[in-house]
């Protein structure tokens, strides 16, 4: 089983989110052996989109040659691509966008109809993947604050996608905040061993998950006094 992780934080392997995903694999691995390299997104060489659309045209050359060559491979190759990364304005972070913008390789200008939208077909062929968005954010509650980059994970990845988003998220980060911390990653790490299980979270899993781990204004209130 290979697993590309790419990790879209700024603060890379100390980031807050990182200790989500690295709870979920744990989990995922010790049921499936597994291969997991992390791409630390901020200190890949991918430069922004330029739109050219040449890649769409001639069988998938972009017209620069940097890093997103080979992260293609490896995201071609993978059986599980996760995105892993804080919320940055209700969405990702720039060098993750980045690289989801300089996927257009992979597709064909031409389209398909896919139940009520089109889509681009393809032009080169992937493994058979799932897809997986594991988000922190700073607030203390969901509503309001993932439903942009959900929207955006579920557009691009249509088939075998699963978006796990944690509110309270800078709390994995602060070794006070154990006691609530360390029963939050158990669960996501049984979560990770239920994934590779049955290749989907319950309704009773993703349900668990989103409860805060401590009441909305008791963390707000931390928050607000800190100096």
């Amino acid at each position: 089983m290979k697993v590309l992780v790419l990790n879209g934080s700024p603060k890379r392997a100390k980031s807050d989110t990182m200790h989500l995903t690295n709870a979920f694999l744990k989990g995922f691995c010790g049921v499936s052996s597994c291969e997991v390299p992390v791409l630390h997104t901020v200190d890949c060489n991918v430069k922004y989109c330029c739109g050219s659309l040449a890649c769409m045209r001639n069988g998938g050359k972009c017209v620069f040659d940097d890093d997103m060559t080979e992260i293609l491979q490896q995201m071609a190759e993978c059986d599980l691509l996760v995105f892993s990364f804080p919320l940055y304005c209700y969405g990702m972070p720039a060098s993750l966008k980045a690289i989801l913008d300089r996927v257009l390789p992979l597709s064909a200008l031409t389209m398909a109809k896919e139940g009520e939208r089109y889509r681009h077909t393809m032009q080169r062929e992937i493994a058979p993947k799932r897809y997986l968005m594991i988000c922190g954010c700073g607030f203390p509650n969901s509503k309001g604050n993932f439903e942009g980059s959900v929207a955006q994970f579920k557009l691009n990845f249509p088939h075998d996608a699963t978006e796990i988003c944690v509110s309270e998220s800078p709390m994995f980060n602060e070794p006070t905040a154990r006691p609530v911390t360390e029963p939050f990653l158990k669960l996501m790490e049984n979560a990770g061993a239920e994934y590779a299980q049955n290749g989907a979270l319950s309704d009773e899993t993703m349900k668990k998950l989103s409860v805060p781990m401590i009441p909305e204004e008791v963390y707000a209130s931390i928050v607000n006094g800190q100096k």
